[in-house]
């Protein structure tokens, strides 16, 4: 449902305003409180009832889609009323099995983002703006019913308010020591800021740039998660296995290269044939940011290292935000080209700096 509503949202907003910022802004709102409470989550996820957090989280989101709703089916709708879970996995499956699982998890989210901007574009098409937070509240409330049969125990422990920011301290130094949780944290940054802010632009560049129809920008949406699927499907069956820094860095660095040349395409299914092979990419950055978090961090520490590498995904709407002004002044697929750019000079100088420390990996 989030990639249905940011493709909507998308769609929706650059039509009425025809602003490259103002879509940019959009997106931005969502998902800028994991940059200012992403470090705090982690720290509440590790003392209260994690099911019950996201199940709440998944009603609240319900309904808010209700109330989306209700707005556009009355034409009152505005741009600006549009304006925890990966820690449960290890505690629900054995330890061999955590690489398996996260794939699985990874390769749900790829499916997800394959069907949520197809049937976003859909939606948007067929039945409005109002129609698809229809189907966006009813599918967030099944979510949250799912949920509620899991069968789910974890280790009490008190929440202490005074004690945030010390907890939040002791996660910082245990990444600053392991070097696997460094280059999660540094290279989670790069990505989020300067790869996949081009999402921002997916509907300007559809509409805009290649003169497409929704349902066609939802397809070019697509394209990144499809390439992952190909990958994620035999990560989760086990039949291929990644591991250490070097399958995050790889990965990351396909994605950005295909980003790139992807912006550099005068045609439609060129750019959607780039962005599937570099979804290849993401499967790998996407399955070992997780993997390595739960396998390299200490179980005490776990929930709240998280929350850091959730504080560094949500340092994405600053990428939004710039590649939206960027794109305002130079449009949209150069904006993605200079993003990019400075991604692989990011990850390049990550890369230089891990090789120092094991050379191996």
């Amino acid at each position: 449902m989030r990639w249905l509503e940011l493709l909507v949202a998308g769609i929706f907003t650059y039509e009425v305003t025809q602003s490259t910022v103002l879509v940019a802004l959009v997106t931005v709102a969502r998902s800028l409180p994991m940059l200012f409470i992403g470090t705090i989550a982690g720290v509440i996820g590790e003392a209260l009832n994690r099911k019950r957090l996201l199940v709440t989280q998944l009603f609240v989101m319900a309904v808010t889609s209700a109330v989306l709703c209700t707005l556009a089916f009355s034409a009152e709708i505005r741009v600006w009323h549009i304006a925890v879970r990966r820690r449960m996995i290890g505690e629900v499956v054995m330890p061999d099995q955590v690489g398996p699982a996260v794939a699985f998890d990874s390769l749900t989210n790829s499916f997800a983002r394959v069907l949520g901007p197809l049937a976003g574009g859909a939606a948007y098409q067929t039945l409005g703006l109002g129609g698809a937070y229809l189907l966006s509240a009813a599918l967030y409330l099944a979510a949250g019913l799912s949920v509620i049969g899991l069968d789910f125990r974890q280790e009490a422990r008190r929440l202490r308010f005074g004690r945030i920011a010390i907890d939040i301290a002791e996660a910082a130094a245990v990444a600053r020591a392991n070097a696997a949780i460094l280059a999660v944290v540094l290279v989670s940054i790069i990505m989020n800021m300067f790869a996949f802010s081009y999402s921002a632009l997916i509907a300007p560049i559809g509409l805009d740039v290649y003169r497409v129809s929704p349902i066609l920008v939802g397809a070019l949406a697509a394209a990144e998660p499809l390439g992952a699927i190909a990958v994620g499907i035999p990560l989760s069956t086990g039949r291929l296995r990644l591991s250490g820094r070097g399958a995050l860095l790889r990965g990351s660095l396909l994605f950005l290269v295909g980003l790139a040349v992807m912006a550099l395409s005068p045609w439609y299914w060129l750019a959607f044939v780039m962005l599937l092979i570099g979804g290849l990419g993401t499967a790998a950055f996407s399955n070992m940011q997780t993997t390595l978090i739960l396998t390299e961090a200490p179980p005490a520490t776990r929930s709240r290292v998280m929350g850091i590498v959730t504080m560094c995904i949500g340092t994405g709407p600053v990428g939004v935000m710039m590649i939206g002004i960027l794109s305002g002044q130079v449009g949209p697929p150069v904006a993605i080209l200079i993003m990019a750019g400075v991604g692989l000079c990011g990850l390049s100088l990550v890369w230089r700096e891990l090789i120092k420390v094991r050379p191996n990996d």
